[in-house]
C-alpha cells in the first residue's frame, strides 16, 4: 500500500483516523501498531514476521543494555544487538549482491554456481533497522532509557507514515510523544496541508517527469539531448518524489499529533557538496554523522583520518541505498568531493551563482550512476552527455517525449530556483512557528486551505488516470 493510491486515501486512512480518535489514548499505541502492520502487510504479509522479530530482538537487547550500564556487559549486549540488526540487512539486502560478486570473480553467474534462488528485499528494511540500531546505541550512551512499554516501542518501529521510506527517526526524540501528545484541530489541519503538498509533489510533478527519465536510461547509447534531458529529469523526479514522501509522512504524523523533523531543506540551491548533505535527506545525514562518522573519530584524530572517515561514511551510505556497485561508486563520488572541499576550504567561500551551478552539476553527474541499473548503462549516459553518441535527437525518440514532461520539468526547475524565497514569503504570510524541531503551523487564513484543497483535488484526478507508481525510495 502506498500513500498515493486510492485505497490508502479513501479507505485505509479515513478508517484508521476514525478508529484512532475514537480510541482512548492509552490504547492508541496498540492501534497504531495494528494499523501499521496492516499497512505493511498489504504488500507482503509474510515479511511482517521479520519486522516483528527485529522489533522484539531490539526491545529485549535494549533492556539487557540498560540493566548493565557502566559495565563491559553493556557494550557486549549492544554489540550483539547491533550485529543482530545488521545481519537482517546482510542477509536480505546484500546476500544476492555478495553471491553475484563472488560468481563474477570466478567468471560465472549465480546460476553457474547452481544457485537458482533470489531473496526478495523487504520494503523499508533499511529504515527500520537503522531505527533499531540508534535505539540500542542511544541506551548505551545514556541518551535514552529502555522503554518499559513494548507497544510504544513496536509502534515507533512500525509507525506507518515513516515505515517504508523514512525519514529516519530516533526513539529518544519521540518517546515523550508516545507518553503524551496534544491533539487539536489545528494540528490535524496542518497535517492535511503538509500531506496535500507532498502528494502534489509526487503525483503532479515527479510522476509527470518520470517517463522522460525512464526513456533516457532505457535507450541504448542516448544522444546528447536525451542524455542531458533524462538526467535532469531524474534529478528532479527523485527530489520531488522523495521530498514529497517526507512531507506526506510529516503530515500523517501531525494528524496523530506527532512532530517529525523536516527531511529536506531546498537542497538544489546548495553551493557545495558539503552544504548539499546538510540539506538533502537530513535524517540520513544526521544518522550517519552520529552513529558512524563520530564513532570512527570524526575530525578529532587527524586531518588524514578525517578524509578517510568522510570517504568511509559516504561509501557505506551509498551501499545502504542498495546492493549494487553503482551505489558504491556514487558514495565514492560524494565522499571524494566532501574530502576535497574540506581540504581546499571550498565550503567556507561566499555563495555565488557559479558555485551553485558547479555543485548542481556534480550532483547531477552523481545521480546518473545512482539511477543506472549498472555501470555499463551509466557509461552510456555519460558518453551521451559528452556527445559521443551524437548530438541530434532521433525522430523515433523525439516522438516519445511528451510536451507535458517538458513543461512540468521546466516548472520543477523554476520551483527549485525560487523555492527558498517563495517558502520564506509563504511562511511569513500564512504560517506561524510551532516550537523547535516541529513543523510549521498554518495560520488562521483561508488561502492555505484553498491552495491545499486545490492541490489535493488535482492530485486525486491525476491518480485516477495514471497507473500504479511506487515511491522511488521503496527500493532502498
Amino acid at each position: 500500500m502506498v500513500f498515493s493510491s486510492e485505497i490508502f486515501l479513501f479507505l485505509f486512512l479515513p478508517l484508521f483516523l476514525a478508529l484512532y480518535y475514537l480510541t482512548p489514548f492509552r490504547f492508541r499505541s496498540a492501534l497504531i501498531l495494528a494499523g501499521s502492520y496492516l499497512f505493511y502487510g498489504w504488500w507482503r504479509f509474510d515479511f511482517l514476521l521479520l519486522l516483528f522479530l527485529t522489533t522484539l530482538w531490539t526491545y529485549v537487547i535494549g533492556h539487557r543494555i540498560g540493566a548493565n550500564l557502566d559495565t563491559q556487559r553493556a557494550r557486549f549486549w549492544c554489540g550483539v544487538g547491533v550485529a543482530g540488526c545488521l545481519s537482517v540487512l546482510g542477509v536480505f539486502k546484500y546476500l544476492n549482491f555478495f553471491i553475484d560478486s563472488f560468481a563474477a570473480l570466478l567468471g560465472t553467474t549465480a546460476e553457474g554456481l547452481d544457485i537458482h534462488w533470489r531473496l526478495i528485499l523487504p520494503i523499508g528494511v533499511s529504515f527500520y533497522v537503522f531505527h533499531c540500531i540508534s535505539y540500542l546505541v542511544d541506551i548505551l550512551r545514556k541518551d535514552a532509557k529502555p522503554t518499559a512499554n513494548f507497544f510504544d516501542f513496536a509502534a515507533f518501529i512500525a509507525l506507518f507514515p515513516q515505515l517504508v521510506a523514512g525519514p529516519i527517526l530516533r526513539f529518544k526524540d519521540l518517546a515523550h510523544q508516545f507518553e503524551h501528545r496534544v491533539h487539536s484541530a489545528q494540528k490535524f489541519a496542518d497535517g492535511m496541508a503538509w500531506f496535500a503538498v507532498g502528494l502534489a509533489k509526487k503525483v503532479l510533478i515527479a510522476d509527470s517527469i518520470a517517463p522522460l527519465a525512464d526513456l533516457a536510461f532505457s535507450t541504448p547509447d542516448p544522444s546528447a539531448p536525451l542524455a542531458w534531458a533524462g538526467s535532469v529529469a531524474y534529478m528532479l523526479q527523485l527530489y520531488f518524489d522523495f521530498s514529497g514522501y517526507s512531507d506526506m509522512a510529516m503530515g500523517l504524523g501531525l494528524m496523530m499529533a506527532f512532530k517529525f523533523r523536516e527531511n529536506f531543506d531546498t537542497p538544489y540551491i546548495s553551493a557545495s557538496i558539503t552544504e548539499f548533505w546538510r540539506r538533502w535527506h537530513i535524517s540520513l545525514s544526521v544518522w550517519l554523522r552520529d552513529y558512524l562518522y563520530i564513532p570512527l573519530g570524526g575530525n578529532r584524530i587527524s586531518e588524514r583520518r578525517t578524509y578517510v572517515n568522510l570517504m568511509t561514511v559516504m561509501v557505506l551510505g551509498g551501499l545502504w541505498h542498495g546492493a549494487n556497485w553503482t551505489f558504491v561508486i556514487w558514495g565514492v563520488w560524494h565522499g571524494g568531493w566532501l574530502a576535497l572541499e574540506r581540504w581546499m576550504g571550498w565550503s567556507m567561500r561566499p555563495r555565488t551563482l557559479a558555485r551553485v551551478t558547479w555543485t548542481m552539476l556534480l550532483v547531477l553527474l552523481g545521480w546518473v550512476i545512482f539511477r543506472a541499473a549498472d555501470v555499463g548503462q551509466a557509461s552510456q549516459v555519460y558518453a551521451g552527455m559528452v556527445g559521443l553518441n551524437g548530438i541530434s535527437l532521433p525522430v523515433e525518440i523525439a516522438l516519445q517525449i511528451t510536451r507535458e514532461s517538458l513543461v512540468i520539468m521546466a516548472l520543477a526547475i523554476l520551483i527549485c530556483a525560487i523555492e527558498p524565497a517563495a517558502r520564506d514569503l509563504v511562511v511569513r504570510r500564512y504560517y506561524v512557528p510551532s516550537g523547535p524541531g516541529g513543523a510549521l503551523a498554518v495560520s488562521d487564513t483561508l488561502a492555505p486551505a484553498v491552495l491545499t484543497s486545490v492541490l489535493f483535488a488535482l492530485s486525486v484526478m491525476r491518480l485516477a488516470e495514471q497507473s500504479f507508481s511506487p515511491f522511488l525510495y521503496f527500493q532502498f
